[in-house]
């Protein structure tokens, strides 16, 4: 099951960066339109319908629930994308008339972009460092969300 999991992280990737095209050939088409924008349109779907179904997975695979977090942090940056979007035409004129300000929230929308990025980017890492390791690989065979055994604060350690 991590296997699938990294499949799916990897997956992702690709459709995050599949987005950024989608998004620059919408911006440098001979026409920017609403038209020009609808693969990157569609693509945020699959941005936040992959994590959620990730994060299922990664819980019947028993990811580590920072990791399974993080899935999660990418499909609510995923809905800070369309709420940039509304915002920033909220501050357009009517019509279809940009406004400096509208355009400056809309520049949110590709740092948030970074941001699920780099957060897709990282999943991705840990899951492929996770589906090579197996418990019985840490010391004293213990599990991701567990911390390795040592000594305790105030207790005395054996000379050597």
């Amino acid at each position: 099951m991590r296997k699938l999991f990294v499949g799916l992280a990897a997956l992702l990737m690709l459709v995050v960066v599949a987005q950024f095209y989608f998004a620059a050939s919408g911006a440098f088409s001979s026409a920017p339109n609403d038209e020009a924008f609808r693969p990157h349109r569609a693509l945020g779907y699959v941005i936040f319908l992959l994590p959620v179904v990730m994060a299922i997975a990664g819980a019947v695979a028993r990811m580590p629930g920072r990791l399974i977090g993080m899935v999660g942090l990418i499909a609510g940056l995923a809905v800070v994308q369309v709420v940039i979007a509304v915002l920033a035409k909220a501050f357009n004129d009517t019509g279809d008339t940009t406004t400096t300000a509208g355009q400056m929230v809309f520049g949110l929308h590709a740092v948030n972009g970074l941001a699920i990025m780099a957060v897709s980017g990282n999943v991705l890492r840990r899951a492929r460092v996770l589906s090579r390791s197996t418990v019985t690989d840490r010391p004293g065979g213990v599990g991701d969300n567990a911390e390795v055994p040592g000594p305790t604060a105030g207790t005395a350690q054996p000379a050597s």
